[in-house]
């Protein structure tokens, strides 16, 4: 991770999740809003905290989204928004990290979920990991 990052509250962010994909992976959707931003990647414990490769896609009025697969487990996360590591705004849990800030949590879980039903919450994200439509 960067060590002079600087958190702050950037609009929301939100992260979901569906139905189970081969090999055990679970489909995550990131949502981040900011009609400011240029550039919006994540970077966790899921990707050696490389922000580049996951970054998120421009849907348009500051709309920005990223779908991706991730083994059951509990990862720290941080957005990644014009090169500034920042929580999820939206997070409902999250751990000091070792510069002084703080990383989010997300925790994916295959086992809450079954086809005919909502997932239950899954994440310590306010707008908890759900199944996509």
């Amino acid at each position: 991770m960067n060590p002079s990052h600087r958190h702050s509250s950037p609009p929301q962010a939100a992260a979901h999740h569906s139905h189970e994909t081969n090999e055990g992976q679970l489909p995550v959707h990131f949502e981040y809003h900011n009609p400011e931003a240029t550039t919006v990647c994540v970077a966790g414990s899921f990707n050696d905290w490389h922000p580049h490769a996951k970054a998120l896609h421009p849907r348009g009025n500051g709309e920005w989204s990223k779908d991706t697969t991730l083994a059951p487990g509990t990862y720290e996360y941080c957005l990644v928004v014009d090169g500034r590591f920042l929580p999820d705004p939206n997070a409902a849990e999250t751990v000091p990290n070792p510069f002084g800030g703080h990383n989010s949590l997300l925790k994916v879980h295959a086992a809450c979920l079954t086809p005919a039903a909502p997932a239950a919450p899954t994440s310590s994200s306010k707008n908890t990991l759900k199944p996509k439509p």
